[in-house]
């Protein structure tokens, strides 16, 4: 009550991919193909739009501790701390980071693999990396192609040492800063947005306090005091990275039950490079050194990391349900253990008309080729099933996406006989894994984490 919405388009970024248009559900009763949002040639409007989207600016931010985040609409009060990057327009990659840095930007680390996301992410001079009016925002680094999970971990290690410090000289110091606060820094919950913003509350007390401690001591519990607000670790790259070349990497850190949240944005081919085969290409597809289509299975990422027991591990694809992607994200990130997001991401180099990306995503979902999921170790402790199918039984052939998607589509073309070969094994694949998958939604386990999960 007392508020209104508004959406407003920056006229001089946007791309002109189509996308908002694609998905915008809300359409006219009185003119067909009318929606809330349409494409119209930019000189008409740019003058007024510009003077609309200054005025945008000037709108107050909503109030994160009032918002409801884990519903879509709420979520997307928030303000985004990823703007204006310079993918490729409909890129199926930025989405899932524009929603990362709304519901955890202010406070979050990303250790960024080089890949596409290292170059639209740090486009120098400028980044589309943004802080918000009380100047938070995510620190961003990018690391080698081969060890972003290393870098991220350290990163990670970095931090819990510095809490840990931070704690040691809190109770050093407790009689001059008081008992209570002290204690309410070290134990209190921040789990919600209304608890991160008491522990900030508390943090400014205590630099308050700082004077009644011996020079020395303050300037040393100063230089860690902002550790005490939790941190959010991201170490985000592509398939190429996580599936390949910085894979041994990445599994050690899935091995060591960390706080830590690893965003995997899977085109399924080594994006930035020219469209190199990855492990995480499909079977059938053309990619570069696979001209004649990929001839051995995707690589199951996702199931490698749930074999540990104490990971949390989802695919997603925004297009095709977008609370599962939003829940996906507050689960990963509430989790005080390792996570692995998988994201369905597409790509110009899968051969479609990127305007229709998000919505040819439910198309991927509905054939099994991206089966969504999520398997939350926490639920195996409570005794329940922690792995469960977020999308449907296959409803649609292989056959055909392959229809809609060039990079099958040219392999048929070319060889039809070979193809015919390559795609009923695509088709088994599918039938395989989800076979596999159900059975999984089944199965029962309790596993006791390694006593190295961060507090």
């Amino acid at each position: 009550p007392g508020h209104l919405l508004t959406i407003q388009v920056a006229p001089d970024d946007c791309t002109g991919c189509g996308v908002c248009v694609d998905v915008c559900p809300a359409k006219s009763k009185e003119v067909v193909r009318h929606k809330a949002i349409n494409m119209s040639p930019k000189e008409d409007h740019a003058e007024r739009e510009r003077r609309n989207f200054e005025r945008f600016l000037s709108i107050p931010e909503f109030d994160r501790t009032r918002a409801k985040i884990d519903v879509i609409k709420g979520s997307q009060l928030l303000q985004p701390l990823f703007e204006f990057s310079g993918a490729c327009a409909g890129c199926g990659e930025t989405p899932y980071l524009k929603l990362m840095s709304q519901l955890f930007g202010d406070r979050a680390i990303i250790a960024n693999a080089t890949g596409c996301t290292s170059i639209y992410g740090g486009n120098l001079p400028t980044t589309p990396w943004a802080t918000n009016s009380q100047g938070r925002g995510p620190a961003w680094c990018n690391s080698l192609f081969e060890d972003n999970g290393e870098f991220g971990l350290g990163i990670r290690l970095a931090l819990d040492q510095q809490r840990d410090y931070a704690e040691y000289l809190l109770k050093q110091n407790g009689a001059a800063l008081g008992e209570e606060l002290v204690g309410a820094l070290i134990s209190g919950e921040q789990m919600s947005e209304i608890e991160i913003a008491a522990q900030r509350e508390r943090l400014q007390l205590l630099k308050q306090r700082l004077d009644k401690l011996p020079p020395a001591a303050a300037r040393e519990l100063a230089s860690v005091a902002d550790s005490l607000v939790r941190r959010s670790v991201w170490i985000v790259g592509g398939d190429g990275w996580a599936y390949d070349i910085g894979f041994g990497g990445l599994d050690h850190v899935l091995a060591t039950g960390r706080d830590v949240n690893v965003l995997v944005l899977d085109t399924g081919v080594y994006s930035n490079t020219g469209g190199q085969a990855s492990k995480a290409t499909p079977r059938g597809a053309a990619a570069k050194f696979a001209a004649n289509g990929k001839a051995g299975r995707k690589k199951d990422l996702g199931m490698l990391a749930v074999a540990y027991g104490n990971v949390y591990v989802a695919q997603i694809a925004l297009g095709a349900n977008p609370n599962q992607t939003l829940q996906t994200f507050l689960e990963a990130e509430s989790y005080r253990g390792t996570s692995l997001i998988l994201a369905y991401s597409q790509c110009i180099a899968h051969g479609i008309d990127m305007e229709h990306g998000m919505t040819h995503q439910k198309t991927v979902v509905q054939t099994g080729l991206w089966p969504l999921y999520h398997y939350d170790p926490r639920l195996a402790h409570a005794g329940e099933h922690p792995f469960h199918l977020d999308s449907r039984k296959p409803t649609i052939p292989f056959s055909q996406l392959v229809e809609q998607e060039a990079r099958f589509a040219m392999v048929v073309r070319a060889n039809p006989e070979y193809a015919s070969t390559l795609m009923a094994k695509a088709q088994k694949d599918i039938d395989d894994q989800w076979h596999y998958y159900e059975q999984m939604a089944t199965v029962q386990r309790d596993i006791l984490s390694n006593g190295k999960e961060s507090n």
